[in-house]
Order: structure tokens, then sequence, then C-alpha cells
């Protein structure tokens, strides 16, 4: 009993880092656009960093490189289908009353919101999943994910505080994003951790993988290079410290 609910506190704190992220809507007083560019593209390196080197490759080693590719294509086909499907605009409208109200940066913010969300649920077990094993592996699992977790925080809160002008809005829009990595711990406890398997795990993680990747290549280079007055090499330098950032977490994971 220890173990598990040491695996919680730890997955709990993980998952609240994306708040601490969150918080610079708070932090940074006047907004500029290459805040804006530089946070999507850092989240960009960050997000296609772990998805091509950590998720599906795991997933493939669990699924066989076909069966990997399959599920890993069939959650950027089913990112892809819920962007066309569902109006975004129209509901995006009705939430905000704010005439400055931006729908495509909303949007942006609850797609990453969401796409870290559903990352977020493996890496709350995964947290969990590491501290039964040892505790020294839980808490290492726990940094780690942290550290990638904070700027992601980031690339929630800044799209959505500049479309709707408002920062507590914006700040727990991602604090939710974060919390649902303890949720996934909790899952992993209470339901899958009898049933769950290498497959399981394995096609999740590369149905994860799909989603962010669409995210990345959809929703967020688009907007951080639409940004006036912003330079390229900009954002390659961003994406290139975020996939630096993610790089040097995964190489800290045992």
């Amino acid at each position: 009993m220890d173990a598990v609910a040491t695996g919680l506190l730890l997955s709990l704190l993980a998952g609240l880092s994306t708040a601490i992220g969150g918080l610079s809507v708070f932090l940074i007083k006047r907004f500029k656009e290459c805040y804006l560019a530089f946070s999507l593209s850092f989240s960009v390196g960050v997000m296609i960093t772990v998805s091509f080197v950590e998720l599906l490759p795991t997933a493939i080693e669990s699924l066989g490189q076909v069966a990997g590719l399959a599920v890993f294509f069939a959650g950027a086909i089913a990112a892809f289908l819920i962007d066309y499907f569902v109006p975004h605009r129209y509901i995006m409208e009705k939430v905000s009353g704010n005439a400055d109200f931006n729908p495509k940066l909303f949007r942006v913010g609850l797609f990453v919101a969401i796409g870290l969300a559903i990352h977020n649920l493996p890496e709350g077990f995964a947290v969990f999943a590491g501290n039964l094993q040892s505790l020294q592996l839980g808490v290492l699992l726990a940094i780690a994910l942290a550290i990638h977790n904070i700027p992601e925080g980031m690339s929630v809160s800044i799209p959505v505080y500049y479309a709707t002008k408002n920062r507590k809005k914006a700040f727990f829009i991602s604090f939710l994003a974060g919390i649902v990595e303890p949720i996934g711990a909790l899952i992993g406890a209470l339901v899958l951790l009898p049933f769950l398997s290498a497959q399981t795990i394995g096609a999740s993680l590369a149905l994860v993988a799909g989603i962010m990747v669409y995210i990345c290549i959809d929703e967020l280079l688009p907007t951080a290079y639409s940004c006036a007055g912003v330079k390229s090499h900009v954002m390659t330098f961003a994406f290139l410290l975020g996939s630096a950032v993610m790089g040097l977490t995964i190489i800290l994971l045992p």
C-alpha cells in the first residue's frame, strides 16, 4: 500500500508541473508574438521527439512494426477526423463573449491540452508502475516527466490567453491537462493493472504518438509560423531546444 500511495503522489507531482508552466500567463505581463511562436515551436520539439524516440519505438517493440505503425496512423487519422467534423469555431464563439476572441488560437490551446491529457494518461501509469518496481525509478520518472511538462503547460496556457485575454481560464485549462496524469496512475492502480499487457501499453502509446504528431503538423507549426515579425530561425532554435530538452529527459530515464 505504501508503494501504491507513493506512486499516486509522484504522478500527481509530475502532472502538476504542467500547471507550473501554465503560470507563465501570470508571470509574463506583456506578451509578444515571439513568446507565442517560441513556446509553440518548443512544444513541437518536445512532442515530436517524445513521439518518434520514445512512444512509437516502444509500441513497435510490443506490437511489431506493422501493427505499431498501423495504430500510429490510426491515431493521426482519428485526430484529423475530430478536427474536421467537430464545429470548433461555433463552440468556441459560444464560450467567449470577448470581441477580440481568436477561435483559431483557442482551438490550438485546446488541441494541445487534449493531446497532452491523452499523453499524460500513460505517463501517469508509467510513474506508478516504475514506483512499484522501485522508489528510485518512480522518483526519476516523475522528475523526468515534470521537466518536459512545464513547457508543455506553457504551450497550452499562452495560446489560450492570446485567444481569450483571460489569464485564469488559460491557467485552468493547463491545470486540467496536467491533472490527467494522476488519473492515469489511479486507473492503473484500480482497474488496468491486473489485466494490463505489453501489447495494451504499446497500442496506447502508438495511438498517442499519432495524435501528437498530427497536432504538431496541423496546428502548432502553422500557428507559430503565422506570427508576424518572427523569423523562422527563432522557431527552428526553439524546436531544437525543445527536442534537446526532451532528449535529455529520455536519457535520464533508466
